[in-house]
């Protein structure tokens, strides 16, 4: 069941991206002209063109997706720590498989911010917690772990300062597998460290898991302080956009699915 769920999270993640639609219309505005019916291909071609040039100008996911960045405060105050907890989907797997080293992807901010707190507190235990989440993947499912891990000790961070997680393929997951290799006390502080988009689902999927003690610590904002503010970037405003959609529909989903 629990794969049945995965490879439906994925199937519906791939759905929820603006540029499937773009392709699917784009598909439907060709069959349109193969079968000669001009006026319906028209119609097709204006709405794929009219929502491009709208997400080329406009920063319509940074309206989205500041409402999820705003819901938590960015560095709390806190005095103790026990536990710094570091989502993954940060690396960059496809380039670290080639290259090897330390490889991230635009959530890179989830290594480095671990890093920092791991300095800052000292006696806290640094968690990293995910594996690939790649369809299909069998052998390499550890690689994202591996290398993080790798980098942080390479940046002077003790092995027995570092537990690891490196099984878990979604949020879910991570919150249920992180707490079995835990085992948390009650009264232990335990920061979560994700993207601010992300944080929402995050927090309230672990502590559905049954986390208590957990102070959320989002990095890696996309939203700025004007957040309409028009330019021409269709990559960044696509990127945003589809995060955004992404989590709305990820935490529709989670509550749905009892996570």
């Amino acid at each position: 069941m629990t794969d049945v769920v995965f490879i439906a999270s994925k199937t519906l993640g791939m759905m929820v991206r603006m540029e499937t639609w773009f392709v699917v219309l784009l598909a439907l505005a060709l069959l349109a002209l193969w079968r000669g019916r001009l006026s319906l291909a028209k119609y097709l071609i204006f709405i794929v063109f009219s929502a491009i040039l709208a997400l080329t100008i406009f920063p319509l996911g940074s309206g989205l997706i500041a409402p999820l960045e705003s819901q938590y405060p960015a560095r709390p105050a806190v005095d103790h720590v026990d536990t710094i907890i570091v989502l993954g989907g940060d690396e960059d797997l496809p380039a670290y498989r080639r290259w090897g080293g330390l490889q991230v992807n635009s959530a890179g901010e989830r290594f480095i911010e671990g890093l920092a707190l791991s300095r800052r507190f000292a006696q806290a235990k640094l968690v990293y917690t995910g594996g690939t989440s790649d369809l299909g993947a069998n052998q390499g499912r550890h690689a994202p772990a591996k290398m993080m891990v790798k980098a942080w000790v390479d940046f002077g961070i003790t092995p027995d300062r570092i537990l690891v997680e490196s099984a878990s393929r979604n949020t879910a997951e991570n919150a249920t597998m992180t707490r079995t290799l835990l085992q948390p006390a009650e009264g232990q502080v335990h920061l979560l460290v994700t993207s601010a988009a992300h944080m929402p689902r995050a927090m309230r999927t672990f502590e559905r898991a049954g986390w208590t003690g957990l102070v959320a610590w989002p990095i890696d904002y996309r939203s700025g302080p004007t957040v309409w503010t028009a330019g021409w970037a269709l990559d960044d405003h696509l990127q945003d956009l589809n995060s955004s959609l992404r989590e709305y529909v990820g935490l529709l989903a989670y509550q749905v699915a009892g996570h």
